[in-house]
């Protein structure tokens, strides 16, 4: 592996030279790829010395990719930038302290976000069998999330160790360790997610071992104290700004909720606070994520207490989300909202950030042919969603947290993956193509009338999940389909 080793615990703060010498990569490779590149020829990539972590079994994947769409060129170029982007630019793997420890930048901020870290190596995971490099980072990602949420798990975001940060002066319970304390449901589930998966193809349970317990109760501890049911919890977040969705209301606690059994997410996926606290996607998310948390507690743990406790939790909440999550809407029928409350109030929209409801047959949550969450996709792609923008350079979901008539590519990707119609995904292939600007890169967002107009040159999840979409479109026997795409 080319590695640089970085500083393992997150109790400690990194080495300043290893962190100074990993800024200045990511610095010129986010001053690299902003530039638009004039011939496909030319890989965006960072040189091999400036990569990051190295591994042989994607180097390989991206050739072999390459020569099977040798008649999409530029879809070819993009996955071979995209794919490995994760890897060139935000892995900080090390096992100089004894074991493997990962720390992953979300782009160009230089934190570790639960959500975007977990989602950013899911791709890579399928060759961690056969490539011990890759399950060494991944093994290293997940101890080091396990980690995290023991130190809190309120938190969204974290630091390499306590050095502190810009959002210090937030009105919560911050730590140096904590980059920001913005407490989301999804930030839990991903690190199950990414530890469930990874079990299943490698077959290593030693990433369950005290730490994942102990972690687990975390989990589990959150949860019920976020149901609220006796009072409003020990969280607590405001914030001075002049952004709406950047704080919360009610001196922190946010927007009432009558306790049903639903969980609180004082935050979206997307780090925007919730109008109505009972954020649906995310607990369907939560209820599979319990239930992931109690297989491997049961059987390699041996657990059965705490495994009963999560499927209880689980069950509970599955009850709760039939009774309470679905809206019968005057145009597209039973649909799952967005939010709700407990009282009988329903914001119907969709946020482009995933855990979305556009996006939940992607996580597992609910299948795909689930009736309600078919007219659910028809209302949020549609100008019914107060957040789906249409123009003339694209179309799909965007949300607050970049405002009015910028679309999201990410949830372009979700329409593909939760797709059954191959002209619908080309349709999504053809779209993502076009409206990269000539950069070979996703962005976070581009306006709808003007691709050029764009948010984040350096956003490594959605670089990451086009690489995945590509790959699991191949694997599907869609190849003569994604020969179809080209630039225009």
């Amino acid at each position: 592996m080319n590695l640089k080793p970085i500083a393992l615990s997150v109790m400690v703060a990194m080495a300043m030279p290893a962190a100074a010498q990993s800024n200045q990569v990511s610095m010129k490779y986010a001053d690299q790829i902003a530039v638009p590149a004039d011939n496909i020829k030319v890989c965006r990539r960072p040189s091999a010395k400036e990569r990051l972590f190295h591994a042989e079994v994607i180097e390989k994947k991206i050739k072999e990719v390459k020569k099977l769409l040798k008649d999409a060129p530029y879809l070819a170029w993009m996955f071979e930038n995209c794919f490995p982007n994760t890897l060139d630019t935000t892995v900080h793997y090390s096992d100089s302290e004894g074991d493997d420890d990962t720390f992953v930048y979300t782009g160009d901020i230089h934190a570790m976000w639960l959500r975007d870290s977990g989602a950013q190596v899911w791709p890579y995971v399928q060759f961690a069998k056969e490539d011990k490099d890759i399950r060494k980072m991944v093994r290293g990602t997940i101890l080091r999330q396990l980690k995290c949420i023991i130190i809190d798990p309120y938190a969204n975001a974290f630091n390499f160790g306590p050095t502190g940060g810009e959002w210090q002066s937030d009105y919560t319970d911050m730590k140096l360790e904590l980059h920001e304390r913005k407490y989301e449901i999804d930030s839990l589930c991903y690190p199950i997610r990414l530890a469930y998966y990874y079990w299943l193809v490698t077959g290593d349970d030693s990433i369950f071992g005290d730490l994942w317990q102990q972690a687990m109760q975390k989990v589990l501890q959150t949860f019920r104290e976020q149901q609220r049911k006796e009072n409003h919890g020990p969280y607590h977040f405001e914030r001075k700004t002049n952004r709406q969705f950047d704080t919360t209301s009610n001196n922190g606690y946010g927007t009432p909720v009558n306790p049903v059994g639903l969980i609180v997410s004082s935050f979206r996926p997307s780090d925007d606070a919730t109008t109505f606290q009972f954020l649906v996607p995310s607990n369907f998310f939560a209820v599979t994520s319990l239930r992931k948390a109690a297989e491997v507690l049961t059987k390699v743990n041996h657990n059965a207490t705490l495994a009963k406790e999560c499927k209880v939790l689980a069950d509970e909440v599955e009850t709760a989300l039939k009774k309470y999550a679905v809206y019968d809407h005057p145009k597209y029928g039973k649909i799952y909202a967005f939010e709700v409350d407990g009282f009988g109030n329903h914001l119907l929209m969709d946020d482009s950030n995933v855990p979305s409801l556009l996006a939940m047959p992607y996580l597992g949550d609910v299948p795909v042919d689930d009736p309600i969450y078919q007219n659910t996709r028809r209302f949020v792609w549609s100008k019914d969603n107060p957040y789906f923008f249409s123009g003339k350079a694209g179309e799909g979901i965007g949300g607050p947290h970049v405002g009015y008539d910028m679309v999201w590519p990410m949830s372009v990707m979700m329409k593909a993956f939760t797709s059954q119609d191959d002209a619908e995904i080309l349709w999504c292939l053809q779209q993502l193509v076009n409206t990269d600007n000539g950069t070979g890169f996703i962005h976070e967002s581009f306006h709808k009338d003007d691709a050029s107009n764009y948010t984040r040159s350096w956003f490594a999840w959605q670089n990451s999940l086009f690489g995945e979409l590509i790959l699991k479109l191949i694997d599907e026997g869609k190849l003569e389909l994604l020969k179809k795409v080209q630039k225009q």
